[in-house]
């Protein structure tokens, strides 16, 4: 009977000891995390709208900074503003064997077939800039509805709350879509000021300034203009200039032009919100390299915009 009872006791206590042991990873589990590479080792894949553009250099500059301080590979893409290039580009670089994907769609909902893509593919899909359509992992970008709100409340602070104001319209991209909300949102705030027209500039120098001087010849009496990017600002600044009119200018980005415009006094050109392309970048970098590793990350990470105006103008860059 005692011995039986011992015999009993061993037994409970091998069970018991075995219970507390970690159990062992499945062999899905076990070759799920022998697949995952270093980062050293990772392949970085970026697609970006355009680059003939400082905003996108500068963010350009600092991913490589970043992956090259990884000992990573890093692949770039110029989409030019084309969407099907785009999705070419990403499909290039899915068979390339990139392991993470950043985006910076040139249009928003044109670029889900490349996100459906990725997703398919198991790589992690990290929006940078502008939002996109599709199963992606994350979206790294500007509060762009507050930096339209800044650059127009500024704006028709200046106008003393009266005056015509035009909008500059650009890309149906979600940022610029947000911008001219906010900017509207602005406006709506001063019973003295009206909006008399809204035109595409394409975000581009030469059609900007082309669409501002059609604007200007329509509404001679224009008191103020916000532009959705400051490369599209300095055309319409070119067009303010030729009309010989008292038009302030308003836009976002921060490029340094720009900024060097505003720092001069007596400048139409009177503030940019400003983004921090840097920041942006290497933070959806960190979150697609989490994502990659399985760890948990943010569906959206805001990125602050700064108001430059004549007064700070000197001390801001990139």
């Amino acid at each position: 009977m005692f011995r039986s009872i011992a015999h009993r006791t061993r037994l409970a206590l091998a069970v018991t000891t075995a219970a507390m042991l970690p159990l062992a990873a499945s062999p899905a589990v076990q070759a799920a995390d022998q697949d995952k590479k270093a980062d050293s080792d990772l392949v970085i894949g970026m697609s970006f709208q355009e680059l003939n553009n400082a905003y996108f250099v500068t963010m350009q500059d600092a991913l490589k900074k970043a992956v090259n301080d990884m000992g990573a590979q890093l692949i770039v893409t110029d989409a030019r503003h084309d969407v099907s290039k785009q999705v070419s580009d990403v499909e290039d670089m899915l068979q390339r064997g990139v392991d993470i994907l950043l985006l910076n769609p040139t249009d928003s909902v044109g670029v889900q077939s490349a996100v459906m893509s990725a997703s398919d593919a198991e790589v992690p899909v990290v929006a940078v800039d502008a939002q996109a359509e599709g199963p992606i992992t994350s979206f790294v970008g500007s509060k762009n509805r507050d930096a339209g709100y800044q650059a127009c409340h500024y704006l028709a602070e200046s106008l003393d709350g009266k005056g015509k104001v035009a909008i500059l319209d650009g890309i149906p991209v979600v940022p610029i879509l947000q911008r001219v909300e906010g900017c509207q949102a602005a406006l709506k705030e001063y019973s003295g000021i009206s909006v008399v027209d809204k035109q595409n500039g394409h975000q581009e120098r030469a059609q900007a300034m082309s669409v501002t001087e059609n604007m200007l010849q329509a509404h001679p009496d224009l008191a103020g203009l916000f532009s959705v990017n400051d490369i599209g600002s300095l055309g319409a600044l070119t067009a303010i200039r030729s009309s010989g009119g008292d038009v302030k200018l308003v836009s976002v980005d921060g490029n340094p032009e720009a900024v060097s415009e505003i720092a001069k006094k007596g400048s139409p050109f009177i503030a940019t919100s400003a983004q921090h392309p840097r920041e942006m970048v290497t933070k959806a970098l960190e979150v697609a390299v989490d994502s990659y590793h399985g760890k948990d990350v943010p569906k959206t990470v805001p990125i602050d915009v700064e108001l430059i105006t004549q007064e700070n103008a000197d001390s801001f860059h990139w």
